[in-house]
């Protein structure tokens, strides 16, 4: 029974850490932390002291060390962000979305829909950056803020006023069938049938 239980515990949190949005890494209070640690190693701490007292690996405390050592507490500044650096700028992205504001038609295309190939085209055109058309869409959504959106396909001639006539009046009559028509059966030989002889 508790075996069950922890192994239900254990799903249930595996699960939850995959739904989870990814959390954010606190930069200026990993820096901090990295700045208590050299004033530690000023003061005399040893390495295992100062992961303690911070809760960091002892790996960690002793890349920090070595950097200290070598150029002091400058040494611990943050490195800057983390991960790629955006291929496009906040001025691009405005530029952009300006761009695709105006409509497929303003940018040479025949209807007013945009796909991923022609998004990914525009982009090219207003910013010399190519995107893969499969990475356009996270773009547009992450990025830009847009959302999927599909045309309603409405025929040209459509007319509303014929169709709700139609439903309130002939669809009734239709669905019951004719009035006047007998319930046969589709045997030959039984009685009700049409198609035997009387």
């Amino acid at each position: 029974m508790l075996f069950q239980v922890l192994v239900l515990v254990v799903a249930w949190v595996l699960a939850a850490s995959r739904d989870a949005p990814a959390a954010r890494r606190d930069f200026q209070g990993m820096e901090e932390r990295r700045k208590r640690a050299a004033r530690m190693f000023a003061r005399g701490a040893t390495q295992a002291e100062v992961a303690r007292e911070l809760a960091v690996s002892r790996q960690s405390v002793s890349r920090w060390y070595v950097g200290w050592r070598a150029g002091g507490a400058k040494a611990l500044k943050a490195a800057g962000r983390a991960g790629r650096i955006p291929r496009l700028t906040t001025a691009q992205l405005r530029q952009i979305d300006r761009a695709l504001r105006k409509g497929p038609r303003a940018h040479g295309f025949g209807t007013d829909l945009w796909t991923l190939d022609r998004v990914a085209a525009v982009i090219e055109a207003e910013t010399g950056v190519r995107y893969h058309p499969g990475h356009v869409w996270k773009l547009l959504r992450d990025t830009l803020g847009w959302s999927r959106q599909r045309p309603a396909r409405r025929a040209v001639e459509r007319d509303d006023e014929a169709i709700a006539r139609w439903v309130a009046e002939d669809w009734p009559r239709i669905k019951r069938g004719p009035a006047d028509a007998e319930r046969g059966s589709s045997s030959r030989t039984s009685r009700g049938s049409r198609s035997s002889p009387r």
